[in-house]
């Protein structure tokens, strides 16, 4: 590890693993389209990242356009995270990036490879984050929203707008949802990839036109705290609730500090149990954990008998 994220020397090469800034040489890998994980390409260096994430990028404000999906010994597997999301695989080293193994509508989870040395994220590497399937949190929202229906109530989902909210989309699409227009954009660039998304109008034409008056109805919005000035003034003009969609709200901090009417877990990552499946089907001989709790599932996952430890600046240095 460094300032700028994951460096492995590799055949004499320098490989930077989701570099937090452009790098001006040797090879730079983009897992997803995440603001976290993107920069202004610069330099002549080589770029492995998937064409949806550099056409996301570009609707994002940020400029990838010399890239490649296809380099020598690397090869980019599917992620399951988000559109255009991939793990890298390279000389029976496995990085993950962001990952889920589990299917979310039309987001396939990830087939993961077996490899020699793994580097594997673990947002949720604690036991109390084990989340319900995606068929309870379906059945849940929408006992949910026609309760709140029942009652003439507006619902507004609340979810990332890049990966979840399109998740929400496709899963509540017999709702017949609106969309706030940060998620429009979004919904209409995964259309274009192929993903049977329902078109529909953006909140601000929808409210010009006195269409949100008609009660109850249903949104996709991104996530915002209860003090976000969008929610405060659909909440005091429409009355509308709330619904935000985390894998953080499996913890019972999550709503009091985000402030929603109901809080689901549902996340586009991995839970606990999912990344110990993770780790078993790659078979590892070596185990590096990056992002989360990553002293506490390397010392769980040492417990199962794995060699693990979490990536630590020049860690990586005995097998590159």
């Amino acid at each position: 590890m460094t300032s700028n994220g994951i460096v492995v020397q590799y055949a004499g090469k320098t490989v930077n693993l989701d570099p937090k800034r452009g790098m001006e040489s040797g090879i730079s890998f983009v897992s997803h389209a995440h603001l976290d994980h993107l920069h202004n390409q610069r330099g002549n260096g080589v770029l492995i990242a998937s064409k949806q994430t550099t056409e996301i990028a570009k609707l994002r404000g940020y400029s990838i356009g010399n890239y490649v999906e296809e380099y020598e010994n690397f090869s980019m597997i599917d992620a399951g995270h988000i559109l255009g999301a991939k793990g890298l695989l390279f000389d029976d080293v496995f990085y993950t990036g962001d990952i889920s193994i589990r299917d979310r509508g039309f987001m396939k989870g990830a087939m993961v490879p077996k490899c020699k040395t793994l580097i594997t994220e673990c947002t949720f590497g604690m036991p109390e984050y084990v989340f319900p399937t995606i068929d309870e949190i379906v059945k849940r929202v929408n006992e949910i929203i026609s309760e709140l229906y029942g009652k003439g109530k507006p619902v507004i989902l609340l979810g990332y707008e890049l990966g979840k909210a399109q998740i929400l989309s496709y899963l509540f699409s017999h709702w017949q949802p609106y969309y706030h227009d940060s998620v429009k954009k979004v919904n209409d660039l995964y259309r274009q990839f192929g993903v049977n998304l329902s078109e529909s109008m953006g909140h601000t034409e929808a409210e010009s036109l006195g269409l949100l008056e008609k009660k109850p109805w249903l949104m996709i919005a991104p996530n915002m705290s209860g003090r976000n000035a969008f929610v405060k003034h659909m909440k005091s003009q429409y009355d509308a609730i709330t619904i935000g969609f985390s894998g953080w709200a499996q913890s019972s901090r999550f709503s009091f500090a985000r402030g929603h009417d109901y809080s689901i877990p549902l996340s586009d990552h991995c839970d606990y149990n999912e990344l110990i499946d993770l780790v078993k089907r790659c078979n590892p001989e070596k185990v590096y954990t990056v992002h989360g709790f990553v002293d506490e599932f390397a010392a769980d996952l040492s417990k199962m008998g794995y060699d693990a430890q979490p990536l630590r600046e020049n860690s990586l240095d005995d097998f590159v």
